[in-house]
């Protein structure tokens, strides 16, 4: 059965122009890839998950694009996306429509890309052409009164003085309004900040995700672009919200129309 899919994915990805490669180097899995139909320099690359031994379907299939730089090496400008042979052909497409999401270089206009140290670069590294063109600034040492300035900054770091702020209104808050929407699996997403009932900020175009699973109010996302750099703890978990007064964030589903239902 697993050669019946392996042949099943072959023809898919073969049928959509892509290539399959000679190896693999960082597996033993077939690795297939085209251009981007409509960017420069951007690949569609997927993994099959078939072994190159074997011929048999090993895994699922993963699914990410990657920019070539000028040295001609790949950067990976959106994560991988898991899928299977079923759902292969429209994940293709979706991970396609992310490439408009991933920030670009405003020096060389190249795709950015998340490196090893957590920041997001230039695909082309284009700051080291300029950057050590840069004289290097001395600090002055500090003046005695700095000095003095910062020994006092540093007690007060030390010993701050906290001071108790509780709120009498706290008891009994705990009586708000929840909403559900419903999420599956397969849907593009954003998300939206809100205070209360409220929108404030909606990250249509900076945010994008593809929602894996769904299982109870719990929603497995894999976040293709975040160019709003929304730390990863505030991102939504679940399709409910309550609206409360404290700022907060939820998903807004971007591939078809969902409405907000109030819980009882």
């Amino acid at each position: 059965m697993s050669k019946v899919i392996a042949k099943q994915i072959d023809n898919i990805l073969k049928g959509d122009k892509f290539i399959r490669h000679k190896k693999n180097a960082k597996g033993n899995t077939a690795i297939y890839s085209r251009n981007h139909p409509t960017a420069k320099f951007v690949r569609v690359v997927v993994d099959s998950g078939i072994d190159l031994s074997s011929g048999k379907s090993a895994k699922s299939v993963a699914v990410k694009l990657v920019y070539i730089n000028r040295a001609k090496s790949w950067r990976e400008i959106t994560r991988e996306c898991i899928t299977d042979a079923r759902g292969l052909a429209s994940l293709i497409k979706k991970v396609e429509a992310a490439e408009k999401f991933v920030k670009t270089c405003k020096f060389c206009k190249a795709k950015k890309f998340k490196a090893k140290t957590g920041n997001t670069v230039c695909s082309n590294a284009c700051w080291t052409a300029w950057a050590g063109k840069k004289k290097s600034q001395k600090v002055p040492p500090a003046t005695p009164k700095k000095k003095t300035a910062q020994r006092t900054a540093k007690k007060a770091a030390r010993n701050p003085q906290r001071k108790s702020h509780k709120n009498p209104q706290r008891k009994g808050q705990r009586n708000l309004q929840r909403f559900s929407q419903e999420i599956l699996p397969g849907d593009l997403v954003t998300i939206e900040e809100f205070v209360g009932g409220e929108v404030t900020t909606d990250y249509t175009g900076t945010v994008l995700g593809i929602v894996q699973k769904v299982e109870n109010r719990a929603v497995t996302v894999v976040w293709t672009a975040n160019t709003a750099q929304v730390p990863e703890w505030l991102l939504p978990l679940t399709n409910e919200y309550e609206a409360n007064a404290l700022k907060s964030y939820r998903f807004k589903v971007l591939s078809r129309k969902v409405e907000w239902v109030k819980v009882a």
